[in-house]
């Protein structure tokens, strides 16, 4: 693996700021990450309020239990061991349970909780314990019920799960067929090259999959594989044993819950003030919490002293909306708001590894933790990658391109069509264009000459030479395909430039699958991903392959 490290912007201004400038937004987060003395800073303050937080030895049993039946590792254990003991903090980073794991970037979040924690650990000299929290609550089903892999006929092909999910329902509610499985497991067969490693990896799925009553299951298992040995523990938010660790939290969110709101509308009015844009919804009124009524998860609202949804379909006082709550705590889950402050009252967290876009919403909470008595951690940008294979090295430079020619798809465009322009020996695209010229020329003193004879044959004559004009037209397309086809071969390698590194217009990691990687390189690639220097800004890097 050769490293380098080229721009990809984030698109986030925030999050830009945070680590090219942090000066600029350091009313909105609590530490810089770049600075030394942040670190101990937040350890300090970990250490003097461990009593804001759940009890850690009822959360380590619970942890232990979830990842003796999914992450069943040594360095796993030993991890929640030290968890365990009081000065113990961690590095959490999380993401939704994706099919087959989702996007690349869901491996990248994880190999980065990896890296930060072990750097952590070793300067600060104190256990640093990487977590990993899968957002089983989340429902949206659209967002992680397919995957795609760049099949041998130059595709961008989709892998889906068959429908089948209830509308709203948690991700880590919805229980899927053998028959779901095998037909997921067998789409991404038949589009993985044959390799020596496609066996292992599929007999690796579909090992887990038979093991996995839902796709936070499947999800928790796949990464417990790659990622156990290091010592990633996972959570899955949508536990309900965790769930009733976490009531006495939701009930603070629910009694204070005016107080929260006015601290998200602030942050969202100061935020406004300087000229950013909101990354997350909030309204006047938004309880920021969410309810499940018969297997569908509610986002709850304040109107007229009862917290209800949208729909009407539910309606409780605050003091209903408790009860309901130590009746049934699994019935709740946050939204992207109050689930920062959710997993702080869990874990003694010193840093957070979020993408560009969850950093831009942290923004929101900062007063929010204030009123929780919480401090905001250090947020840590998700580590960037793109892989650059070395059949695309060699068309690139083949081709005279260089990673900003690839990155602008415009500019890519351009240099495709001078490459092309450059082998028309003929010159047929001026040679047309002369033709045109020399014809009108000819022609319309004809038709205005016709004129005199009678009227009617002006426009008649234009009539005419339009349609000349579109012969001609209409040949030089011929001409043009002919070209390209003649060139196939160079177009082609355009093309595979352009949808192995930026499919569907986005950057590689928010689109491809880890898995159609693993069966190119092998399990091995994971593990030269965890060598990779850490590098706290998260900054863009090439790995050449």
């Amino acid at each position: 693996m050769n490293i380098v490290q080229e721009p990809l912007p984030a698109g986030q201004p925030l999050a830009d700021a945070l680590i090219q400038d942090y000066t600029r937004v350091s009313s909105f987060y609590e530490y810089d990450p770049q600075e030394e003395r942040s670190w101990k800073e937040r350890l300090d303050w970990l250490d003097q309020n461990e009593g804001v937080r759940v009890g850690r030895e009822a959360l380590v049993s619970r942890l232990r239990e979830y990842n003796r039946l999914h992450n069943p590792e040594d360095a796993v254990a030993a991890n929640l061991e030290l968890l365990a003991q009081p000065g113990t903090a961690v590095i959490v980073g999380g993401q939704q349970s994706g099919l087959f794991t989702g996007p690349l970037l869901v491996i990248y979040k994880a190999v980065t909780i990896i890296k930060a924690a072990r750097e952590a650990s070793r300067k600060l000299e104190r256990p640093v314990v990487p977590v990993f929290w899968i957002a089983g609550e989340d429902h949206d089903w659209d967002e992680v019920n397919h995957t795609y892999v760049l099949s041998a006929s130059l595709e961008v092909s989709r892998v889906r799960i068959a429908d089948g999910h209830e509308q709203g329902k948690p991700v880590s509610w919805t229980e899927l067929s053998p028959e779901v499985w095998e037909q997921a497991a067998g789409e991404l067969e038949r589009l993985l090259p044959e390799t020596e490693f496609r066996p292992g990896l599929m007999e690796l799925f579909r090992t887990c999959a038979a093991s996995s009553a839902t796709l936070s299951e499947c999800f928790a298992k796949l990464m417990g594989h790659w990622f156990g040995k290091y010592g990633l523990v996972l959570l899955d938010s949508a536990d309900p044993a965790l769930r009733r660790l976490e009531a006495p939290v939701f009930e603070a969110m629910i009694a204070r819950n005016d107080e929260l709101e006015e601290a998200y509308l602030e942050n969202s009015r100061l935020i406004k003030e300087v000229g950013y844009t909101l990354q997350a919804d909030v309204r006047e009124g938004g309880a920021n919490l969410f309810y499940i009524h018969e297997g569908e998860r509610l986002l709850l609202y304040k109107q007229e002293g009862k917290f209800g949804d949208r729909k009407g379909k539910v309606a409780f006082s605050q003091e209903e909306l408790i009860g309901e709550l130590r009746a049934h705590p699994e019935r709740f889950s946050n939204n992207v708001l109050t689930r920062p402050l959710m997993q702080d009252s869990l874990l003694p967290v010193l840093g957070a590894v979020l993408g560009p876009g969850e950093i831009a919403y942290w923004a929101l909470t900062r007063l929010a933790f204030r009123k929780f008595d919480l401090q905001m951690p250090i947020l840590l940008p998700r580590e960037s990658f793109t892989v650059m294979e070395g059949t695309l090295q060699k068309h690139m430079e083949k081709y005279g391109l260089q990673w900003k020619d690839v990155a602008d798809r415009d500019a890519l465009r351009l240099k495709r069509e001078a490459w092309l322009a450059g082998q028309d020996s003929l010159n047929v695209g001026d040679r047309f264009e002369e033709i045109k010229a020399a014809f009108t020329a000819m022609y319309d003193p004809l038709i205005e000459q016709l004129g005199t004879i009678q009227a009617g044959l002006v426009k008649l004559g234009g009539a005419n030479r339009d349609k000349i004009v579109d012969q001609i037209e209409y040949l030089r397309g011929k001409a043009k395909d002919a070209l390209e086809k003649s060139n196939e071969a160079g177009l082609r390698h355009f093309d595979r430039i352009e949808l192995s590194l930026f499919p569907l217009g986005k950057p590689q990691e928010r689109v491809y699958n880890i898995f159609y990687y693993l069966n190119r390189y092998g399990a091995d690639w994971i593990d030269g991903l965890t060598g990779i220097p850490y590098d706290v800004t998260g900054s863009h890097r090439i790995i050449y392959l």
